[in-house]
């Protein structure tokens, strides 16, 4: 069983702690994701799970191993980093095989596993190709198939799919969904791209500043964000976030509306709080994606129209900010166009302004 367990696992370097002492248990056959922007400590966590970083403190263990002490090749891993690393002299069949060449596997075991991975990936018309005459996609399967043939025990993927463009991206992305279901090993998946994680993950670890904000399923961690950090970073176009301030039991914003909060929410008379809810739940009257029972009308000035076929993005002035609301079955919108919106209350978040928590029943 290939568990991955981390136990209070610290990276320093010198006085510097990029990781600090996080904790994370990850199933046998999981696929996880951690993402979290450029510094995060992902990457790193990332790595001294692979080996190629030592850690400063904790424990790593791989199925019923520690492995703090073993080098990558002992820790039956596979890693695909970002560039596909292949040897440009070998043909695909050569790339797939070499690692397996180097360890002294049989001929034929080779050629076997080697035309396993093309079966699974697709790579069977490309097979005495050189990678100089292949698409950016075909390289990035020809790198994970180099990793399927040594059967790890986990897969680490570290943002593999930053140098493809947008429409590869997806393509691709489908690829190690299909892989992950099709060879049924544990995947470890570093991206700072959210969309990414929300496809892939079984569970998303999201990172900030070498800590573990939340963990959870794309839905949880959607639905029921822990603070204002994990409430912007998850979403596309992301949660907006509004300064208010609690009077009689509703959150009074800094132009003057005040929007009913759900009775029983421990919140208290006069408290900072930060009101947030997500696009598709601020919508113009009659398009929005949760009906309007339970709603506040708020008629606002379209300030930019983003039209993306089935729906449009609408920026408008509310509570001092620029926020973002959702048109479906859109139609033209000119900016100056004045229309009544209707926000959902039933899907209100309120967080507490001083610490970022969420305050949520």
């Amino acid at each position: 069983m290939a568990q991955v367990r981390l136990d209070k696992v610290r990276k320093s370097y010198g006085k510097l702690e990029t990781v600090h002492g996080i904790d994370l248990e990850i199933a046998h056959n999981e696929f996880v994701v951690l993402v979290g922007p450029s510094g995060c400590g992902k990457s790193t966590t990332l790595r001294m799970i692979a080996g190629l970083e030592d850690i400063s403190g904790g424990t790593i263990t791989i199925g019923d191993r520690v492995v703090n002490d073993l080098p990558p090749r002992a820790r039956n891993i596979s890693m695909v980093f970002q560039s596909y690393a292949l040897y440009p002299h070998m043909t695909v069949r050569d790339n797939l095989g070499f690692g397996l060449k180097i360890a002294r596997t049989d001929e034929a075991e080779i050629r076997r596993r080697v035309d396993e991975a093309a079966e699974i990936l697709g790579l069977g018309p490309y097979m005495d190709r050189l990678p100089a005459n292949l698409s950016g996609g075909q390289r990035q399967r020809v790198a994970m198939g180099r990793a399927i043939v040594r059967h790890p025990d986990v897969f680490l993927f570290d943002e593999p799919l930053s140098n493809l463009d947008a429409k590869l991206r997806g393509q691709v992305r489908v690829e190690i969904k299909k892989l992950h279901q099709r060879v049924q090993t544990t995947v470890i998946y570093v991206t700072h791209d959210q969309i990414e994680a929300m496809t892939l993950a079984d569970r998303i670890v999201i990172m900030r500043d070498g800590h573990i904000e939340q963990v959870g399923t794309p839905s949880e961690v959607f639905e029921n964000p822990v603070n204002t950090f994990v409430a912007g970073f998850i979403g596309s176009p992301p949660m907006n976030q509004l300064d208010a301030v609690v009077v009689g039991g509703r959150a009074r914003l800094s132009d003057g509306i005040e929007v009913p909060l759900p009775a029983g929410l421990p919140v208290s008379e006069g408290q900072a709080i930060v009101l947030g809810f997500r696009p598709e739940s601020f919508a113009p009257r009659g398009h929005s994606l949760h009906g309007d029972g339970q709603a506040l009308a708020v008629r606002s000035t379209v300030i930019i129209a983003e039209p993306l076929g089935t729906e449009t993005i609408l920026f408008v002035s509310l509570g001092g900010k620029d926020v973002q609301g959702k048109m479906l079955n859109p139609r033209v919108v000119a900016p100056g166009e004045e229309l009544d919106f209707t926000l959902d209350l039933t899907r209100l978040h309120v967080f507490d302004k001083a610490t970022g928590r969420s305050v949520r029943l």
